[in-house]
């Protein structure tokens, strides 16, 4: 029986050890020494944490170099994130298929809204994404109900443009519009 590796238990062992050796560095006097393995211990854990490829995917794609997005994101395996991080994995997905398929791109929104975001501003990205695509598709009394879900779950306040642009293109459905 084969088992799957998972990394994320070698990051964390990794992390361990860091972190007993920067005890035992600080026992034996050695502070300086001590100091930069528990800067090493903490870098592990937060690789651990938070899938490294998916934070370059999301850079990648706020500095619109797609195709090199979309490479990256071809190697991250979501069976292997943490389950609040699926979610991000599917939203990211869904943007980089805005461009290709709109309906590949929907389906990903929807399958990122089913496993789940962390928070509800992540939430609003999705709907208001969802909102766009159901604008172009002409169905406007769904893209509303969903529009509705982001403003809700836009607390902060930080998708108000985006909200805005996306209540124009419901209200003039000649505008196909592409949306983050």
């Amino acid at each position: 029986m084969k088992f799957p590796f998972d990394t994320r238990i070698l990051k964390f062992a990794l992390a361990g050890g860091a972190a007993a050796y920067a005890v035992q560095l600080f026992t034996t006097g050695h502070v300086g020494s001590g100091i930069g393995m528990v800067i090493v211990a903490a870098l592990l854990t937060v690789t651990a944490l938070r899938s490294v490829r998916m934070i370059v995917v999301a850079f990648r794609i706020q500095q619109q170099q797609l195709d090199k997005a979309r490479a990256m994101l071809a190697g991250v395996n979501p069976k292997h994130l943490w389950s609040g991080q699926r979610g991000q994995y599917w939203f990211l997905t869904g943007n980089l298929l805005l461009e290709s398929s709109l309906t590949e791109a929907e389906k990903a929104f929807r399958t990122a809204l089913e496993v789940g975001m962390k928070r509800d501003e992540e939430k609003a990205a999705v709907m208001l994404n969802l909102a766009a695509i159901q604008s172009s598709k002409r169905r406007t009394k769904e893209a509303k109900a969903l529009l509705a879900r982001a403003k809700k779950l836009d607390k902060k306040g930080m998708l108000k443009s985006d909200i805005r642009t996306i209540e124009q293109a419901i209200k003039n459905p000649q505008q196909v519009l592409r949306r983050r």
